[in-house]
């Protein structure tokens, strides 16, 4: 793929001030820092996208987030997201940088429009400033991106470009697709916020389907604030986090049936986590997983491949020689699964969703692991979705509150969950519980 790459300087935009978190590779940048700065008249969007492009000239030599770099980005004066740059998964369509869904079927391909969430970005004044890596069609063919904490491993699943843009701070922003896990799990990996949105609350026309009724878009960003932030101006909705009250807020520690599977690493930090929300006054319940839900989890990889088998059947049928085996293997088994079965899966998801609306009038949020442990070693393996499947499926806002480590170092991130269409109620609690995790440390 191409890669193009400009030289700039920061100019008067001092990056100090504009910083996240920290990571090994230096600062994030806080999406809320830059539109403060922007807003009090300390930074003009270009100086605030010229700093995001030498970041990025700097780091992703090393880091491989990017497949595309614009040469020469429009920076818009106006807008919400006017200065902010922003890296876009290469599974959406872009009209004016090569896209190419990760395969070499697709290597050059110049859309003539955009995807409809590129196209938002940009009318909010947002700059694209590349195209991230993805697996190929956002399977498990995995790319070259590394993980900006340990570069022997893996940055996570098909949105790791995304995700290890922002946690090597080259860009405030990015925008990525979840199927399995794909959002949340290299949110924890790259120990970054991870916000998947209730399905269909931001437009998936224009990108390349996987499974159309699990694809969904999220976003990326340093903290639960910024990634807020980023979904409140990107969509004009109200999501930037209120104030939560801990005592009228019930969280449910999901005991699902794969908890006992993850790594006692990732177990400790969940009970940390309950003892700090516990401390911060939040209610806290055991939840016991209803079987509809664990027949609902089983029946998404039935939904994903049949889904895969008529999405991509088109491209195995002319490209076969040109797709990597483990998208070639799924795809011819796809293609054999009878549609009796597809459908029995359909009604184990529904099952698992009128299942899921009982739970959410027991609790408020839940909380998992964002992944069952710490980002495995190497990268041809992108990391288990087990703990990420279900929501998907249920098609739940859930987010990836970032915080807690291994004792390697490696960020493990704690899921919290919320019954569907209450995205604000998430990601305020989801900043209450962060802010609760960083006192009780």
């Amino acid at each position: 793929m191409a890669r193009q790459t400009a030289c700039v300087t920061t100019g008067l935009l001092g990056s100090n001030d504009l910083i996240g978190g920290k990571t090994v590779a230096g600062q994030m940048m806080s999406l809320a820092a830059l539109v403060a700065a922007r807003e009090t008249g300390k930074a003009k969007p270009d100086q605030m996208v010229a700093l995001a492009r030498d970041a990025t000239r700097r780091r992703d030599p090393e880091i491989q987030a990017f497949c595309h770099l614009a040469g020469d980005p429009e920076v818009p004066t106006e807008g919400p997201l006017a200065g902010v740059a922003i890296g876009v998964k290469d599974i959406f369509d872009t009209f004016d940088m090569p896209t190419t869904y990760g395969s070499k079927i697709y290597q050059g391909y110049r859309p003539k429009t955009d995807a409809s969430v590129v196209a938002l970005a940009r009318r909010r004044g947002a700059t694209i400033l590349g195209k991230t890596v993805t697996t190929e069609f956002a399977y498990f063919d995995a790319g070259p991106t590394v993980n900006p904490h340990d570069h022997a491993h893996t940055p996570g699943g098909s949105s790791s470009g995304s995700a290890a843009a922002v946690a090597a701070g080259m860009i405030p922003a990015a925008i990525g697709t979840q199927t399995g896990g794909s959002v949340i799990r290299p949110a924890s990996f790259c120990g970054v916020a991870g916000y998947k949105p209730s399905y269909r609350l931001l437009p998936s026309t224009g990108m390349k389907h996987f499974a159309p009724s699990l694809d969904t878009v999220g976003l990326f960003a340093a903290s639960i604030t910024d990634v807020a932030l980023f979904a409140h101006l990107l969509t004009g909705r109200p999501l930037n986090p209120e104030p939560v009250d801990p005592a009228s807020t019930r969280i449910g520690i999901y005991f699902c049936g794969e908890l006992e599977s993850a790594d006692p690493e990732m177990q400790a930090a969940l009970e940390r986590a309950a003892e700090a929300a516990t401390a911060a006054g939040f209610e806290l319940i055991a939840i016991s997983e209803p079987d509809e839900n664990a027949r609902a989890r089983k029946a998404h990889s039935t939904l994903q491949n049949y889904e895969a088998g008529m999405s991509c059947g088109p491209d195995l049928a002319l490209y076969e020689d040109q797709m990597g085996e483990k998208l070639v293997a799924t795809v011819k088994e796809s293609l054999a699964i009878p549609p009796s079965v597809y459908d029995d899966a359909r009604r184990a998801a529904k099952r698992g969703r009128g299942a899921t609306r009982k739970l959410f009038d027991e609790v408020d949020i839940l909380l998992t692991p964002s992944a069952p442990g710490a980002a495995p070693r190497g990268l041809a393996f992108t990391g288990d979705p087990r703990f990420n499947k279900l929501w998907t499926l249920m098609g739940t806002p859930t987010v990836n509150i970032p915080f807690f480590k291994a004792k390697s170092g490696l960020p493990l991130g704690i899921q919290a969950v919320a019954r569907f269409g209450q995205d604000l109620q998430l990601l305020s609690v989801a900043r209450a519980l962060e802010q609760a995790f960083a006192e009780h440390s």
